[in-house]
């Protein structure tokens, strides 16, 4: 069974429908030891939300991992890692960190708990919920 993760970025940056042109990404830049670390224990076939940060601030869609964990091309310095990701299918609603914060199901949601982590795990019943709030099914 496949595990789950949230990556953030700002949409600005790089957006969900970005990904969804490219068709795929190499998530680079991470920058945080314990962000790389969960970066390092993705597995191919795993399944991510990705989260639109600072603007919008919600669950946008899925992705999924299509290359585990390599060197950052982009490190000048320091032991990093990438992962590559591809889209698998949009949210019919978006889920807001609000919507987040305010559900007792995601109180432990490392979302809401570790906001300032760019990549975190998900349970299987948080990613569960968000789909739930989010009207979607995989």
């Amino acid at each position: 069974m496949p595990a789950h993760w949230l990556v953030k970025s700002e949409p600005s940056a790089y957006s969900w429908q970005k990904l969804n042109t490219e068709k795929r990404a190499v998530w680079d830049g991470v920058r945080n030891f314990e962000a790389r670390n969960n970066l390092r224990a993705m597995k191919k076939g795993d399944l991510v939300f990705f989260y639109h940060s600072n603007e919008g601030k919600e669950v946008v869609g899925v992705a999924r991992v299509d290359k585990e964990a390599y060197a950052d091309p982009t490190a000048s310095d320091g032991d990093w890692s990438v992962v590559e990701i591809a889209p698998k299918k949009a949210l019919k609603a978006h889920v807001t960190l609000a919507q987040c914060k305010a559900d007792p199901q995601l109180s432990n949601f490392a979302l809401v708990k570790k906001s300032r982590i760019s990549v975190v795990p998900v349970t299987p019943a948080e990613f569960a919920r968000v789909l739930e709030l989010g009207d979607t099914k995989l």
